[in-house]
C-alpha cells in the first residue's frame, strides 16, 4: 500500500482532516503491523483557533506543531491519555489534526491485549483508546510520519461518506464544524459535541 508523502499534510488542517478519513494508520511493533482505517478526526488551527494548543504561542509542549507538516504531535490529555495528532500546513504555521477513532484492521488480537478488552467496537473508538491499542506513547512526539518505520499513514482501501460537527470537549471555537467522521460507522467515538450556532 502506498504511504502518504509530505505533500499530503501541507494543506490547511480542515482540508487534511477531511481527506484523511478512510486512510490507514499503521503502527509496527516488533515486526507486527497494527493498523486501522481512520474514521474520525478533528482539525485545529493555531493562532486563530482558541481551542488549539498553539493559540497563545509556542511552548515546549506544542513545539512540534510549529515544525514541518507530516509529523506526530503526541500529548497527554488530563494526565491520563495520550492523544495522536498529525501536523499540517507549512512550517511555522501551527496546525494539526487529532485522530479520534479507527476501524481496526490488522493485529487486532495484539491491540486487544494492549487495551485489556475483547470488544472490537470499543478497541480504538476514542483518541485515548486508539493510542493505547497501538502502543503510542509520548516518545512518538515529533515522529516523522513520512520516513518512520514504526508509525505512518497509507492510502485507504475504500471511499467514505463524510459527516461534520463541532469538536468534542471544547468550550471555545464551538462555531467551527471541524470534526469530521465517517457517516454510519460504528467505530466512531461517542463523545459529546457542542451545537454550532452558525453551521
Amino acid at each position: 500500500m502506498t504511504r502518504l508523502g509530505r505533500s499530503f499534510y501541507e494543506d490547511t488542517s480542515p482540508r487534511v482532516a477531511r481527506r484523511v478519513l478512510g486512510k490507514k494508520l499503521v503502527r509496527v511493533v516488533e515486526g507486527t503491523r497494527l493498523s486501522g482505517i481512520i474514521v474520525e478526526v478533528e482539525a485545529y488551527r493555531g493562532f486563530g483557533d482558541p481551542a488549539s494548543h498553539a493559540y497563545k504561542g509556542k511552548t515546549a509542549r506544542n513545539a512540534v506543531m510549529f515544525g514541518e507538516p507530516g509529523r506526530a504531535y503526541v500529548y497527554l490529555s488530563y494526565g491520563v491519555h495520550q492523544c495522536l495528532n498529525l501536523t499540517c500546513e507549512p512550517g511555522g504555521t501551527p496546525a494539526a489534526v487529532l485522530v479520534r477513532a479507527l476501524e481496526p484492521l490488522e493485529g487486532t488480537d495484539r491491540m486487544k491485549v494492549n487495551r485489556g478488552i475483547s470488544s472490537l467496537r470499543e478497541l480504538a473508538s476514542g483518541p485515548g483508546r486508539l493510542t493505547e491499542a497501538l502502543a503510542i506513547g509520548s516518545d512518538f512526539d515529533g515522529e516523522d510520519l513520512v520516513t518512520s518505520d514504526r508509525l505512518f499513514l497509507e492510502e485507504g482501501e475504500r471511499s467514505v461518506s463524510v459527516g461534520t460537527s463541532s469538536r468534542i470537549g471544547v468550550s471555545t471555537g464551538t462555531e467551527r464544524r471541524w470534526r469530521f467522521f465517517v457517516r454510519g460507522c460504528m467505530f466512531v467515538s461517542k463523545g459529546r459535541t457542542h451545537v454550532a450556532q452558525n453551521p
